[in-house]
């Protein structure tokens, strides 16, 4: 499995040229430690060439000292080419992990309807962190070994041309046989993440299903899957371990053989006095060195391969592309905003269309109250009002705007929703009111308090604005994170507000509260509110039944509950509710 060298190249240039001086500046560093591996045997040569021929002299302990000092400021330089390529490396990364999240963000709603959270997550995470050695070190590396190996190689044919020559011939079998074996576990270490990203997508879904999983006693099914895919996960990781290990073996056969050839070569030109006991300790220190550059390849080819299968898969997300065009930015107008569906049809996929030929208009300032059972497309409205889908065939448009011609980033400034279930995050109130917009002050949340008639509640919190909150509202009540909800769409001041059961899980005291925040949120405002219970709708000014994906009925409410034979009476009568609307 080979992947084009210009996606390396690519690859390499948007996350490393940004730091292009850091790159230089170990690039240097790397040609100083290699310059330092070279040199620094020569004083050895001298020093035991000397020892041997003229016994203790006085420029031995000035060799010993000079070769301590080079020893030491090449560790000092391998550090600082260690500290410089570890920040290229989380730099880099981070920065692809940046893209890659914010392109999951853009994503229409159908690709993350096939894509558990945490198989995202292993994609985002798991693969870049694969990736690290592949920016930070891997060229550089890759060359700073060639350069070694090839320094080696000088200096053996200038010492003794046999010695050169032998190891040259070893060097170029052993650097193809390697090369030849890069890309053999590429494709299973692909297939190793897939897994881990199964595995992670799997205990995301489950541990966020814990309450129902141990109350329906599904316990042993669980632990029985989780051992399926760890399994698989073992399955692949060693088989990809196995492969892989095959370009890192390969170089401690050939040492093995440079060892044999180049003892054989100091025993027969120290025989035949053709070299000094020097330059043999010379010869078997360069042959010795001559297995790092070696093994510095081998190694980084190895990890080369879970970058390359990290690199298939992140080319494979990025290459995934929202269904969704943004508009070319026809502006909505600001103010409350009229909503007309037109002969819409929608089917999630391929499956039966949830909605079949939808066609109804709402006025500015109006509210529609949308009634149907479970199922019958009453949500799959809302989400075509925020583009998170696109309708089969039909138009909707907005403010007597196609939503399709808009920018999605106008299109969701101009409308607000609070459903029953609301996300917050673990960060202070105030974050979570602004949605973290810092341009939102102070003063104007406070303002959108007291006119949402929250000013008893907010003096209620410990830290007033600056009271943390945990993720997913933990220690805040149903009652109050919807309260939260209202604060956060009030002040972004939208001209559609979506109510979707809002109010269905609340008790009668913070309901009564958060009727009055509705009035005031809705006070000159387009509004749509989904409801189940028929009470919640007494401030619409039209009905809309949905009945399998069509209207069933639509009309004013009034003319609707005073007309015996329609539809929206009858469930009135149905669910003693007659009275709460009058």
């Amino acid at each position: 499995m080979r992947i084009p060298l210009k996606d390396y190249r690519e690859l390499l240039w948007r996350y490393l040229a940004p730091q292009r001086i850091r790159v230089l500046l170990l690039g240097l560093l790397l040609c100083a430690d290699i310059a330092l591996q070279l040199i620094n045997p020569q004083f050895l040569r001298t020093f035991i060439d000397t020892i041997t021929s003229s016994g203790l002299q006085p420029v031995l302990l000035g060799l010993a000292i000079l070769f301590i000092i080079v020893a030491l400021v090449q560790q000092l330089v391998t550090i600082a080419a260690t500290y410089i390529s570890e920040r290229l490396a989380w730099t880099a990364t981070n920065a692809l992990r940046a893209d890659l999240a914010l392109h999951l963000v853009r994503m229409d709603m159908s690709f993350h309807k096939v894509h558990t959270p945490g198989e995202l997550i292993e994609r985002v995470d798991g693969d870049v962190t694969n990736m690290a050695n592949f920016f930070s070190q891997f060229v550089i590396k890759i060359l700073g070994g060639l350069l070694l190996l090839l320094g080696i190689l000088v200096i053996l044919w200038y010492t003794e041309w046999h010695v050169g020559l032998a190891l040259s011939v070893f060097a170029i079998i052993a650097l193809v046989a390697i090369n030849a074996a890069r890309g053999i576990a590429i494709k299973p270490w692909k297939a190793f993440r897939q897994t881990s990203a199964e595995l992670f997508g799997f205990l995301e879904e489950r541990l966020r299903g814990t309450e129902d999983i141990r109350s329906s006693g599904a316990q042993p099914y669980i632990m029985r899957r989780l051992f399926m895919l760890t399994r698989e996960r073992l399955r692949t990781g060693r088989r990809a371990r196995i492969l892989s290990s095959i370009p890192w073996s390969m170089p401690v056969l050939f040492f093995a053989t440079a060892y044999m050839i180049a003892f054989s070569l100091i025993a027969w030109l120290y025989g035949s006095h053709s070299i000094s006991i020097g330059v043999a300790f010379l010869i078997y220190y360069y042959t010795q060195q001559l297995s790092q550059p070696i093994m510095m390849i081998s190694n980084q080819l190895d990890d080369f391969q879970k970058a390359s299968a990290g690199i298939v898969r992140v080319q494979e997300l990025m290459g995934t592309h929202s269904q969704l065009i943004d508009g070319e930015g026809i502006p909505l107008p600001e103010g409350p905003l009229s909503v007309d569906f037109k002969q819409v049809d929608f089917g999630y996929g391929e499956e039966e269309m949830v909605l079949q030929d939808v066609s109804f208009h709402l006025k500015p300032g109006e509210v529609l109250g949308l009634l149907g059972r479970t199922g019958s497309g009453k949500t799959t409205i809302t989400r075509l009002l925020f583009r998170l889908y696109d309708p089969a065939a039909g138009k909707i448009e907005l403010g007597g705007v196609d939503v399709a011609q808009t920018h999605l980033s106008d299109l969701r400034r101009h409308i607000g929703i609070v459903t029953q279930d609301v996300q917050l995050f673990h960060a202070t109130v105030r974050d979570n009111l602004t949605l973290f917009d810092n341009s939102i002050d102070d003063v104007h949340i406070e303002r959108a308090l007291r006119r949402l008639g929250l000013t008893d509640w907010f003096h209620k919190l410990a830290d007033g604005l600056d009271t943390m909150l945990a993720a997913n509202g933990g220690g805040l009540s149903a009652g109050e994170a919807q309260l939260l909800a209202f604060t956060r769409v009030f002040l972004h001041n939208p001209g559609l507000i979506i109510l979707d059961e809002a109010s269905s899980r609340l008790d009668p005291a913070t309901e009564q509260l958060i009727e009055r925040a509705v009035d005031t949120l809705l006070s000159g405002r387009t509004g749509i509110i989904i409801a189940h219970r028929l009470g919640t709708v007494r401030r619409a000014d039209t009905i809309l039944i949905m009945d399998s994906g069509r209207i069933a009925e639509y009309g004013e409410r009034e003319a609707l509950q005073a007309d015996s034979h329609s539809q929206f009476a009858r469930l009135l009568l149905t669910a003693h509710e007659a009275e709460v609307l009058a």
